[in-house]
């Protein structure tokens, strides 16, 4: 298996979640324009760092299950992980305030509080 699955894997799990989650609560999702932004820093600090790391020897990848395109010396691969944290974690956040203000505006709780 090549990076390259592993990484659609990966996004394919994170937008599909991402998806679940922001139908689930029934809320409007994240906001496209600070997902988009959250996204280009990410992939900016991707580049950056991983070309450090990469540069001063402290990881390396096989080349042959790589595509052979690179920003920097980071593989386009590693670009998958930021995006697919961008896609998911804002969905989470999303999904769990809703499921906390649900449980906020529950009758259950205002009966416990007497």
């Amino acid at each position: 298996m090549s990076y390259i699955h592993v990484a659609a894997c990966f996004l394919l799990f994170a937008a599909g979640g991402g998806l679940i989650l922001t139908l689930a609560s029934r809320r409007r999702g994240p906001v496209p324009a600070a997902v988009l932004l959250t996204v280009l820093v990410l992939f900016l600090l991707t580049a950056v760092f991983d070309t450090v790391m990469i540069a001063s020897g402290l990881f390396h990848y096989a080349q042959d299950p790589l595509l052979g395109l690179h920003i920097g010396l980071a593989p386009i691969e590693d670009f998958a992980y930021p995006l697919a944290g961008a896609l998911l974690l804002p969905a989470v956040w999303t999904a769990l305030r809703a499921r906390r203000r649900a449980r906020e505006a529950s009758p259950e709780d205002d009966e416990a509080r007497g």
